[in-house]
């Protein structure tokens, strides 16, 4: 009953709509009916700009970390002999989080694809991992202004990473390494269309491209 109730809290955390919040609180607009139309980080940065978007992403993986970091209120789970069961529990919080932030309930169920949650689930259970993956998505991200492709690459690194730099033991966590790659291949096949024929749209790094600004006059 505690696992139970513990998912369903994992899942509200995953469900703060950040990216929709941002939007329509700063810049007057609804993130969803604009650019790729997904509520995430990186439509954040493709449509408001690097500020908005970076802040978006760390929220998001801010969710993630809460959500498996909930599997330290059962005290049974935090001994020594348990930590196979407690990876388990962590991993489902985490995925739990992850189904919030695609089907958020306060956002009307349509939310973004999930890669800053994801990313802040593995950081908080395995933390070197998780930073590796970071600098590769920075990495690229420096230096082809691509979102997607950043994130597509990144997460591709996370099961080799466990699989053969880190050979990480767990079974579960080396299925939902592999499960994360081909979900993030699946669900940007429309990013890797556009990359394939140079259509992508990059986002700028160093200027704050606020398009949608909200004038005083328009809450006068």
């Amino acid at each position: 009953m505690t696992e139970i109730l513990l998912l369903i809290c994992a899942y509200l955390i995953g469900s703060i709509a950040t990216a929709v919040w941002v939007s329509k609180g700063v810049f007057g607009i609804d993130i969803r009916e604009h650019g790729s139309g997904n509520a995430g980080a990186t439509n954040t940065f493709r449509v408001l700009g690097p500020k908005a978007g970076t802040f978006v992403m760390l929220i998001d993986m801010v969710k993630g970390i809460l959500a498996v970091r909930l599997a330290l209120l059962v005290p049974f789970y935090q001994d020594p002999e348990n930590i196979v069961k407690l990876v388990n529990l962590q991993i489902g919080l985490g995925l739990a989080a992850v189904i919030g932030h695609i089907f958020p309930i306060f956002a009307g169920f349509r939310g973004g694809k999930g890669i800053a949650t994801v990313f802040g689930m593995v950081l908080a259970i395995q933390p070197v991992v998780a930073l590796c993956c970071v600098g590769v998505f920075l990495m690229i991200l420096f230096l082809t202004r691509y979102v997607s492709l950043s994130s597509i690459v990144a997460s591709i690194a996370l099961p080799i990473l466990v699989l053969f730099i880190f050979n990480e033991r767990e079974l579960y966590y080396r299925i939902f390494a592999i499960a994360v790659a081909l979900m993030v291949v699946l669900t940007h096949q429309k990013n890797i269309a556009r990359l394939i024929n140079g259509n992508e749209s990059k986002v700028p790094l160093f200027k704050n491209k606020r398009v949608f600004r909200r004038r005083k006059d328009d809450d006068e």
